[in-house]
């Protein structure tokens, strides 16, 4: 699959200048910079982005961790200290010349260093400034720690997971960090392309509490129309709080089936010769009342036979159905390598590493990128002669 050249993508040209450390506020900005944009990161001289040494593993890579790798891939680093006035007026030149700026600060600190929305549109009123918080800018939680298990966990997300009797149940990723991120690139995307229609910049805002309720939206609107009445996990077999049987993943003679849609219940158990379901055929809503009394009869005859088998039976007959992939046989699978995921990148010459693309195609090309992770502080001096920022540093406001 060709890839699209950088300068060919759609954001060529763009300048993101990168308050954003961690990952909801550096997904974005990924996904700019795969998109085409000049992404500049700002960091901290000595320390640089905390996520840096957050490890998911003990996989270290050239001295950063494997999930700064993942997340800040092509990509400039710029070091400065915010509370060094010298330094601060570089940014101020920086961030003048910039088409977007990103932070996600807790609310007040990034005003407490000069660069609030309010007084980077002084000199430069046309830049798109994007935001992210814990939960937002005003409220009672706004100086809480923004982290994603909290998120989920102020969200109710954590009571739709698993099955009844479980306790709450996160995901298994940092599902707020990543959903806050792509809806800020969302917002920013459609902030360029208003300026390009009216001319006028503007402030996006999201927060990962925003982000989590918006990942519910649906079932949230099931609640907020039905009563107020909360959704029943399933006892057995648990996987959408508000889909009836045969919704769910079922173990098989040598792994496991997931089940979906089905056209009718009588039609699957006709497939799989089960009997004992006919008393349910006649209603559609027993499909939610005797959920568990349904799965547990299909879990009975699923297990009796191997993943395989049922396949070739249910998949013919257009019954929605997979088997369950661990990550090995995923990236062995024919259909994985055709959709060429992964891409090779390079750090110092010599460091090489594998890493996911976006999964973005333009004209038929993938948008990959053999650059890696930006040292610490690695483009300061280029940038800085580049764009001539101690000759263009302005004044030095400080509401501190």
């Amino acid at each position: 699959m060709k890839v699209i050249a950088q300068q060919d993508r759609p954001l060529s040209g763009l300048l993101v200048v990168d308050f954003s450390q961690f990952l909801s506020g550096p997904l974005c900005s990924l996904k700019l910079a795969d998109l085409g944009a000049r992404v500049i990161k700002v960091e901290r001289p000595g320390t640089g982005d905390l996520c840096r040494n957050i490890y998911l593993s003990d996989t270290n890579i050239d001295g950063d961790n494997s999930l700064f790798h993942a997340i800040n891939r092509n990509k400039e680093s710029f070091c400065a200290d915010l509370n060094n006035p010298a330094d601060r007026r570089k940014l101020r030149a920086l961030v003048s010349k910039a088409d977007v700026m990103i932070q996600n600060f807790r609310p007040g600190v990034i005003e407490r260093q000069g660069f609030a929305y309010e007084d980077v549109i002084q000199y430069n009123p046309t830049i798109i400034y994007g935001s992210i918080s814990g939960y937002g800018e005003t409220g009672p939680w706004k100086d809480l720690p923004g982290q994603d298990l909290l998120a989920q966990a102020r969200s109710g997300l954590l009571w739709l997971t698993g099955s009844k009797d479980q306790p709450p149940v996160p995901m298994g990723l940092a599902v707020a960090d990543m959903m806050a991120g792509n809806a800020l690139t969302q917002g920013l995307l459609a902030a360029l392309v208003g300026r390009g229609i009216h001319g006028a910049g503007c402030r996006v805002d999201t927060s990962l509490l925003e982000a989590m309720i918006d990942f519910q939206f649906e079932v949230l609107t099931t609640h907020l129309n039905d009563g107020g009445r909360l959704p029943e996990r399933s006892s057995f077999n648990g996987a959408h709080a508000y889909l009836g049987a045969p919704y769910g993943v079922y173990e098989t003679r040598d792994g496991y089936l997931a089940l979906a849609m089905t056209p009718s219940l009588e039609k699957l158990a006709g497939l799989m010769r089960i009997s004992g379901l006919e008393e349910y055929y006649a209603v559609s809503t027993d499909l939610l009342t005797y959920r568990d009394e349904i799965k547990n009869i299909i879990a009975a005859h699923v297990i009796m036979r191997s993943t395989e088998q049922w396949l070739a039976v249910l998949q013919p007959a257009d019954i929605w159905c997979s088997e369950v992939l661990d990550w090995p046989t995923l990236l062995q699978s024919e259909a994985f390598a055709e959709l060429d995921v992964v891409q090779t990148i390079i750090r110092n010459s010599t460091v090489k590493l594998q890493a996911i693309r976006g999964p973005i195609r333009i004209n038929g090309g993938t948008l990959k990128s053999d650059r890696a992770a930006p040292a610490l502080g690695e483009h300061t001096q280029n940038i800085t002669q580049e764009l001539s920022l101690d000759q263009n540093a302005t004044g030095d406001n400080d509401r501190r």
